[in-house]
């Protein structure tokens, strides 16, 4: 019998982490299963088939996992966007509001060239923040977001909303409402 599973059958649900209240959506379990993890990497691709893309973004971290193999799957280079001094050359930054404060993001001030066209993928996508901080960052150096990918979509936390507000093409493959 063929598989019909979908990614959102490869993501594994934990409650109240990582406090209470919080339905963690968990998705090791689908990057583990070699049938999971190339659904996901085909469906986030399959938006943007004949799309021009010359570099795949990931964020911190569970989007170097799809970002790493979505660039491979393209044959062209990836380009991580870390956390405040985690990248060892000269950098750009970008702060963000979270829940409770605010974050810094960084890319190398040479990753992108001017003109490049960019795929930024991630796992998930909650209040936007990260995104929209990834996206500043890749328009300051003068690259183009062709797109933003991710695996999942949580849209009562309004990440969509605020990225297509910034004229952004958003694709999920799965969407838990109610978040």
């Amino acid at each position: 019998m063929p598989n019909h599973k979908t990614v959102q059958d490869y993501i594994r649900t934990i409650v109240d982490f990582p406090h209470e209240g919080i339905m963690f959506r968990d998705v090791t379990t689908l990057f583990a299963d070699p049938r999971g993890l190339r659904l996901a990497v085909d469906q986030m691709l399959h938006p943007y088939a004949g799309t021009r893309i010359d570099k795949v973004i990931g964020l911190e971290a569970r989007g170097f996992i799809l970002g790493g193999a979505i660039a491979h799957q393209l044959s062209v280079g990836f380009v991580p966007i870390r956390k405040k001094s985690k990248l060892p050359g000269a950098t750009i930054s970008e702060a963000y509001t979270l829940e409770y404060g605010e974050a810094v993001v960084e890319i190398h001030d040479d990753a992108i060239q001017a003109g490049e066209k960019i795929l930024l993928v991630d796992d998930l996508l909650a209040t936007g923040g990260t995104a929209e901080a990834g996206i500043k960052l890749v328009e300051r150096l003068g690259g183009e977001i062709v797109g933003c990918a991710f695996v999942i979509d949580l849209p009562d936390l309004g990440g969509r909303a605020r990225l297509e507000k910034m004229g952004m093409d958003v694709h999920a493959l799965c969407a838990f409402e109610g978040e």
